[in-house]
């Protein structure tokens, strides 16, 4: 017993240090290093039962290094209808990942949200290509121009102006207990709107609101959908299509608010005073000059993509940031300190924060233990 077990951990080890390209005395100081760590911090023992057979800080490596003796440096797994292959060794991933790097650029399909995005007629979900490379760059350029950057022109303007509506809405409550969500909703999604729709909502108009729902339940559904997205048929399944269903629902809403901004854009397009994300990319659908082949249909997948990438993300980690300041009232006045002495009575600016270090540090962190979307 005691010589399998000795020749199991001389194997282990030797299939880490071909797998890795450690030395043995790297792999000595490293193992070292963890063994201290773990004398300073044990592990909880009230856990489930772990399965045998794993190697200590590389887990079930030797389970893949085992495939890997056996099938070679490149093998496949199925997981769910899905094919996963899996590289091993220098050669295999620089072969694949740097000398053929564009074939492998695509992002992973996933049903559900194929479907959201239009099989990839946006940049989302977009396969690598002329056309991926030609929309993505347009949209870049396009919100640099109106003021996605550092410097003169940028929309950082717009940002304090929003931030003293919310704390100026926030500030009706007189300090009464207030949930703040929806205001730090329309907050962020109001810099969104000003760059692509070209106007700003107030607090309570009900178009803007059902078009956040719209979007919060989207982004749910797509977390709780994920089995669709491994299973497509199961969409035809009652009671298991739910999520699926009531996405393309939500989905339909949003669409058609931004279908009816890309008729009002058409109507009232000044060609020599483009003032928006959708008059840009209007002009271009004319022109064709930057993107070959784009359409109205494009652009109703790219303007929905930056709602989606850029409301719920930056919503949340504020949410987020604010709920754990509330539970912890230490960090919270260490928070408002840094921001008094460096800040005072006037708004944070971009110029602010190489001076703000914990500030950030709590943004940070906040991203770090908290999943900011469930897709």
């Amino acid at each position: 017993m005691a010589g399998t077990t000795v020749q199991w951990i001389a194997g282990s080890v030797q299939e880490i240090l071909q797998i890795s390209g450690l030395t043995l005395q790297t792999f000595l100081v490293l193992c070292a290093t963890f063994l201290l760590v773990c004398a300073v911090f044990r592990r909880s023992r009230n856990l489930p039962p772990y399965p045998a057979g794993r190697v200590p800080v590389f887990g079930h490596l030797r389970a893949l290094a085992a495939w890997r003796r056996q099938y070679g440096d490149v093998f496949t797994l199925r997981m769910g209808m899905e094919d996963e292959v899996f590289l091993n060794g220098y050669t295999a991933v620089k072969d694949a990942l740097v000398d053929r790097s564009e074939l492998f650029a695509s992002t992973i399909p996933g049903y559900l949200l194929d479907v959201l995005v239009g099989f990839g007629k946006g940049i989302l979900g977009a396969p690598w290509g002329p056309g991926y490379r030609q929309r993505k760059r347009f949209a870049t350029t396009v919100l640099k121009n109106l003021g996605m950057k550092v410097g003169r022109g940028s929309i950082e303007d717009n940002i304090r102006e929003e931030a003293s509506c919310l704390r100026n809405k926030i500030a009706e409550s007189n300090g009464q207990p207030v949930d703040i969500a929806h205001d730090v909703s329309v907050a962020v999604s109001n810099i969104i709107c000003s760059m692509t729709v070209g106007k700003r909502y107030d607090y309570e108009d009900e178009t803007f609101r059902e078009l956040y729902k719209a979007i919060a339940a989207i982004t749910f559904e797509v977390g709780t959908g994920r089995i669709i997205g491994a299973f497509p048929l199961l969409r035809f399944v009652p009671v298991v299509n739910r999520a699926f269903v009531n996405a393309l629902e939500e989905n339909s809403k949003v669409r058609n608010v931004l279908r009816e901004e890309i008729s009002r854009h058409r109507e009232h397009l000044d060609r020599e005073n483009p003032r928006d994300f959708i008059d840009f990319c209007l002009l271009e659908v004319e022109q064709q000059e930057k993107v070959d082949g784009l359409t109205e249909e494009n652009v109703l997948h790219v303007t929905t993509e930056l709602f989606f990438a850029g409301t719920e993300t930056t919503t949340n980690t504020l949410l987020w940031s604010l709920l754990f300041m509330t539970l912890n009232p230490d960090v919270q006045n260490k928070v408002q300190e840094e921001l008094d002495a460096v800040v005072g009575a006037s708004l944070p600016a971009l110029s602010h924060r190489s001076q703000l270090t914990y500030v950030n540090a709590c943004l940070l962190e906040t991203m770090r233990i908290r999943t900011l979307l469930q897709l």
